[in-house]
């Protein structure tokens, strides 16, 4: 099927940004659509991990504050994978997602997983998640981690791994990156073991 980008217009600069399309699309039965505007967050690329040792039955989480679960019930300190914006050129996903496990959470990857690729909200944002999993030895894993130059305050957790899977039944946890990895986990312990 086919579409036609007839403008796209920058709305808004910030942090992030937001773009107005307007578009037209071919139709299921035939035909076109009709001319459709819609405004588009565009929040960039992102990749996470999620750090388990097959030993001990656990995972590394870490928890931050995000603004954007201010009215979650748990409030908007969320239990997360460790993740980063794509942002780099000249760095792979696998090196993003083992730098950002040693900035967040002085944990070290040698070798990533692949989960899955997905998109978190394609009908008004173009963010595109990469999944990684990784075995570690989580024995000295904690602390409170980040960098300075971009706000962070992270305090890691290392959580048995049924534990963590009850979070998520409790609603606990919350996003939807730790939600499929912990499911994933789930469904393919034979590889770590």
């Amino acid at each position: 099927m086919k579409y036609r980008i007839i403008n796209k217009e920058r709305l808004f600069q910030g942090y992030f940004a937001i773009d107005r399309y307007t578009f037209e699309h071919e139709k299921f039965e035939g035909g076109n659509s009709a001319e459709v505007v819609r405004e588009v967050f565009e929040r960039g690329n992102a990749a996470a991990v999620l750090p388990y040792d097959s030993k001990s039955d656990s995972v590394v989480l870490v928890e931050q504050f995000r603004i954007g679960a201010l009215n979650s019930d748990v409030g908007p300190w969320q239990l997360e994978t460790i993740a980063g914006v794509i942002d780099k050129d000249n760095e792979s996903i696998e090196e993003l997602v083992k730098r950002e496990a040693i900035e967040e959470a002085n944990c070290y990857l040698d070798e990533v997983i692949p989960i899955m690729e997905y998109y978190c909200s394609p009908g008004g944002a173009t963010e595109k998640i990469s999944l990684f999993a990784a075995e570690v030895d989580a024995t000295d894993i904690g602390g409170v981690y980040g960098l300075d130059e971009e706000s962070e305050d992270i305090k890691v957790h290392v959580i048995k791994r049924e534990k963590a899977l009850g979070m998520i039944k409790s609603g606990e946890i919350q996003t939807a990156m730790t939600i499929i990895a912990l499911q994933w986990l789930e469904l393919n312990l034979n590889i770590f073991k």
